[in-house]
């Protein structure tokens, strides 16, 4: 690569989302380039492919001649420290300047100019992620729509369609929530919802998309789906709860994801169980791109 044509140096971070790729490149304050794509392609559990791609993307949204002075990606599904190592050790032998791989829920903290905290996401599914003291990452929660993903669209769903289930066996009509889950889902009654659960082929997309009729029954006076919209309150703050357990610094929560950000009655939730489970905690909703904090965490590379 030539000689960087910018007098200052020049810092490229990158948010690969699992549907979109965000890249943002600074020369000191000045912009250089911001650039979306799709993240079609990334491939995260092949590091050589990833860092190929990454370089790749460098190169196509760079403008000519201009040489990164430090990279700093946060990864959608790279999912533990030594994953993140193997693509960062690809990248930055392909650039030949220092770069940073990190899982993209780690990008929540930095974006909010905060050094420490947690980044806790719920948007299809839930992670929550913190460092310790000594740096050490620490990431819990994020188990797929199956096993966990509390508090994400997915599990809402999951946890909805149990509860109108459990109403059911007792021998409730259906409430607004068992007819909203109906509907959504294209049956005739509630024993069918199995099946109709059962048979989707991306269960986190196909489960998550109906997330919405939760909150709408809620409003609609349905105690089940309230209390629904709790319980997935109480597991988001429980995610902190056991990142202070292992030492995880948890006096500021940075929160995100398209679930909990377009529906205050889970943010309520939320905050409310954190009021009682961690009183000392603060709440902030993300109100910048994560791409921030890329470049946050690039500059500190430089």
């Amino acid at each position: 690569m030539q000689d960087s044509p910018f007098p200052r140096p020049l810092v490229v971070g990158i948010d690969v989302g699992g549907t979109k790729t965000h890249l943002r490149a600074c020369a000191g304050d000045d912009p250089i380039a911001d650039h979306v794509r799709p993240s079609s392609g990334w491939r995260p559990h092949d590091p050589v492919a990833a860092g190929d791609w990454l370089s790749a993307l460098i190169g196509e949204a760079l403008p000519t001649g201009a040489r990164p002075s430090s990279v700093a990606v946060g990864a959608h599904a790279c999912e533990t420290p030594r994953q993140c190592e193997e693509i960062r050790s690809v990248l930055q032998k392909r650039l030949g300047v220092p770069c940073l791989i990190v899982g993209d829920a780690e990008l929540l903290v930095p974006a909010a100019g905060l050094d420490k905290g947690v980044g806790l996401v719920a948007g299809t599914g839930s992670v929550a992620v913190g460092r310790r003291l000594d740096g050490t990452l620490v990431q819990v929660g994020g188990w797929g729509a199956v096993l966990g993903d509390e508090g994400g669209a997915a599990g809402l769903v999951r946890e909805a369609a149990r509860a109108v289930w459990a109403a059911h066996d007792r021998g409730q009509a259906p409430d607004p929530l068992a007819e909203g889950l109906i509907s959504a889902f294209g049956v005739s009654e509630v024993p069918a919802l199995g099946a109709a659960l059962e048979s989707a082929m991306d269960i986190s997309t196909e489960w998550g998309r109906h997330a919405p009729v939760v909150f709408e029954a809620a409003a609609s006076g349905s105690l089940i789906a309230g209390e629904v919209i709790a319980e997935g309150g109480r597991s988001l703050a429980s995610l902190v709860v056991r990142l202070a357990g292992r030492g995880v610094p948890v006096d500021d929560v940075v929160v995100s994801g398209g679930t909990v950000l377009a529906q205050p009655a889970l943010q309520d939730a939320l905050l409310a169980s954190l009021a009682i489970l961690l009183p000392g905690a603060r709440l902030w909703p993300s109100r910048v791109p994560p791409v921030e904090g890329a470049v946050a965490l690039a500059r500190s590379l430089v």
